[in-house]
């Protein structure tokens, strides 16, 4: 893949910003907590985890968190690992702001700017023990392919960030996209399966909003599990 395709495809948006509604909470909660659990986007500046979490532990990165039950729930059981959500919506994050505040969840810090943006700019190379990307938009229509957001150009970009033994994964309702993410994944020598194939549903993975309206609409769930090698 040329540097140019590679350039174009990251220049492509994988989300849409979307008005949509903010409730009086999430907005009141943008307003008071966001000084408190938000890292404002800096191109010209390099994250400090130990810094910023006050503790040298693991790292993982969720990317797209939505209205952000999931990644609240895997902090409240992973109390020795520090996480980072990305969400593009103003609801979702005035929603995990307000749950950040109240349920006094100390190892979850929050950005609100373009997840690859972020990765290029902010994010030391090898300093992710973990990414996680759940249930993205899948883009269905073919002319809009380009718009997912786990493609040949990021996957390596991923990688870049993960530290050696780092794991992604990757969950979706959609299985053409799943589809195209595991043989990516399963032909970039960055990566090896933990899996044969499609993973086992991880116990350990909080069921999504986005999850719950797959399965009622009967679509197979696809867990995806890679290690950086």
């Amino acid at each position: 893949m040329s540097d140019n395709f590679k350039e174009n495809l990251r220049q492509i948006k994988s989300y849409v910003q979307r008005a949509g509604r903010v409730t009086k909470k999430q907005q009141q909660a943008l307003d008071d907590y966001a000084s408190k659990y938000m890292i404002e986007y800096d191109q010209n500046k390099s994250l400090d985890f130990s810094e910023i979490f006050k503790n040298s532990n693991d790292v993982v990165l969720e990317i797209g968190f939505g209205m952000g039950g999931s990644l609240v729930q895997m902090a409240l059981e992973n109390p020795t690992k520090n996480y980072l959500g990305i969400e593009a919506h103003k609801a979702g994050v005035g929603n995990i702001l307000y749950e950040i505040e109240h349920q006094n969840i100390f190892n979850l810090l929050v950005m609100s700017h373009d997840a690859i943006e972020i990765l290029e700019n902010m994010i030391s190379d090898s300093s992710l023990s973990g990414m996680q990307i759940y249930f993205p938009d899948p883009w269905h229509k073919k002319k809009h392919n380009k718009r997912r957001l786990v493609n040949q150009s990021n996957v390596d970009l991923f990688a870049k960030k993960l530290k050696v033994g780092g794991v992604f994964h990757y969950a979706s309702d959609w299985l053409p996209y799943a589809e195209e993410v595991l043989e990516l994944l399963e032909n970039d020598n960055k990566y090896k399966n933990l899996y044969d194939g499609f993973a086992s549903r991880p116990e350990w993975r909080p069921l999504t909003k986005f999850e719950k309206r797959g399965q009622n609409l009967d679509h197979p769930i696809s867990d995806i599990l890679f290690e950086k090698i």
